[in-house]
């Protein structure tokens, strides 16, 4: 059943380096419009026009140099204060991170209002808010401060070098 579910929610699953992980894409024709985590067996599928296998393309090479430049379009739906953290978090680089507290100064925020802003980011990876941890700690990770999804967030911040893998 919640196979089924993957399957018809997604346009496109692919494989990601880490194992047992996949990627559910969601597309609005050309735009890329969710990325999701998940470890569920389902099948992997491509999507079928051009603009999407050329995002997929992308993808993979962020899995195979961390510090790949992406070039999509991102279409970023939510309040302006959410957009505006989505894309400060676009300008962290590969490899390095910050905390909710340093972001939220930045924007004169604070730290609650970045995470919620985090928690609810359609473009992980895209929109790395996988950089963002505590003052002492990862954190959290697309809503979650425990197990699966943080493990995940683990592995992006292996995979850029931003902590060691031990």
């Amino acid at each position: 059943m919640i196979v089924d579910q993957i399957q018809d929610k997604f346009d496109a699953v692919i494989e990601t380096p880490w194992s047992g992980i996949k990627l559910g894409l969601g597309f609005n024709n050309e735009l890329l419009t969710s990325v999701e985590f998940f470890s569920v067996d389902v099948d992997i599928h491509q999507p079928l026009i051009a603009p999407q296998q050329q995002i997929i393309a992308q993808l993979d090479r962020y899995f195979s140099n961390p510090h790949h430049q992406f070039e999509i379009p991102l279409d970023l739906k939510g309040t302006a204060f959410q957009v505006r953290v989505w894309k400060t978090l676009c300008l962290i680089p590969a490899g390095e991170t910050m905390t909710y507290g340093e972001l939220a100064d930045r924007l004169g925020s604070s730290a609650r209002a970045v995470g919620n802003a985090c928690r609810v980011n359609k473009l992980p990876v895209l929109v790395p808010c996988h950089r963002v941890v505590a003052k002492s700690g990862l954190g959290g990770f697309m809503g979650q401060r425990q197990g699966h999804e943080l493990s995940i967030k683990q592995c992006l911040l292996q995979h850029e070098r931003a902590i060691d893998g031990d």
